[in-house]
């Protein structure tokens, strides 16, 4: 079990794989950091871009951890 920070704030998610692991971090981010999501506006392929950026970000973060 792996147990990560949110890349915005000092709360804690766990999970075993890199899925559950954003799983169990989606509800905070949906509930703390809307106002981020929200910021994240432009043209859908934009908007994309963003978010596989994110995700990449978060996995190499994920996977770095032992």
């Amino acid at each position: 079990m792996k147990t990560l920070k949110c890349d915005l704030c000092d709360h804690e998610a766990q999970g075993e794989t890199f899925e559950e692991w954003m799983n169990a971090l989606k509800p905070h981010y949906a509930e703390t950091h809307a106002d981020v999501m929200q910021s994240k506006k432009g043209t859908p392929e934009e908007m994309q871009a963003g978010m596989m950026k994110w995700m990449a970000d978060n996995k190499t973060r994920f996977d770095a951890v032992k």
